[in-house]
């Protein structure tokens, strides 16, 4: 694929740029739930520099009240081959670094190699933490009328 005339993508480092300056975060796993892709959207959204985040456990994002339902489903997912959720945004509680509540929109897919082999995972999300809180004051708000 030619995107810079005379340079292919990888040459270009065009793929490395964009998902730097993506304002949503990005995050990779490995199949054993090791952060090994951190974008600069990641580190506003979570508060976690790449360096924190980078060979860390996915635990790191997961509130402790979530973790066993999310390992399971994640083991799950890498052994099966698909994801239940694919295609679809889930909007889930995550972990900031200075340990406010947060709510964020995520879309996740395997990452597989050329053979179908399942290498980890990709997230990509965004902060719903806004709209979150205002769908529970419109929900209170119609309970109490």
């Amino acid at each position: 694929m030619n995107i810079w005339p005379g340079q292919t993508l990888a040459a270009s480092g065009l793929h490395q740029m964009i998902l730097e300056q993506m304002q949503d975060a990005v995050i990779v796993a490995d199949a054993e739930g090791t952060i090994r892709l951190w974008n600069r959207g990641s580190e506003v959204l979570f508060g976690f520099a790449a360096s924190e985040a980078i060979g860390s456990g996915l635990d790191l994002l997961v509130p402790p009240r979530f973790r066993q339902a999310h390992d399971q489903g994640f083991r799950q997912a890498i052994a099966a081959g698909h994801l239940r959720t694919e295609g679809r945004v889930m909007t889930t509680r995550s972990n900031h670094k200075n340990g406010c509540r947060l709510y964020v929109d995520f879309s996740f897919s395997l990452l597989k190699d050329p053979r179908g082999q399942v290498l980890g995972v990709i997230a990509v999300a965004r902060d719903a933490t806004a709209r979150h809180l205002e769908e529970v004051a419109h929900r209170l708000q119609a309970e109490a009328a």
